[in-house]
């Protein structure tokens, strides 16, 4: 269920306003155990959001480090090196 909440911290290029949406949506969601809210709970889920949202960047925003910034495609790269081994690791251990 959390499977865009990545880090989001000193990469480069920086993270979007787009991929820290995503992230509050699926903070959101596993707290709230929906995955599409009820028509009467819809406002609150977006409101919700927005809010995770806002925080979520502020932080992003605040934090400082001495460290270089990731290459973004790097770790990219590895992700999807680690979700193919545990495809494969899955479609073998039948």
């Amino acid at each position: 269920m959390c499977r865009n909440i990545r880090t989001l911290f000193n990469f480069d290029p920086p993270a979007t306003d787009d991929e820290v949406r995503a992230a509050a949506v699926q903070f959101v969601r596993k707290l709230s155990g929906f995955t599409r809210p009820s028509q009467a709970n819809a406002a609150a889920f977006e409101q919700a959001v927005d809010e995770v949202a806002a925080v979520a960047r502020r932080l992003i925003d605040s934090l400082v480090t001495s460290a270089e910034p990731r290459d973004r495609a790097e770790w990219a790269a590895r992700a999807k090196a680690r979700a193919a081994n545990r495809y494969f690791a899955r479609t073998t251990a039948g």
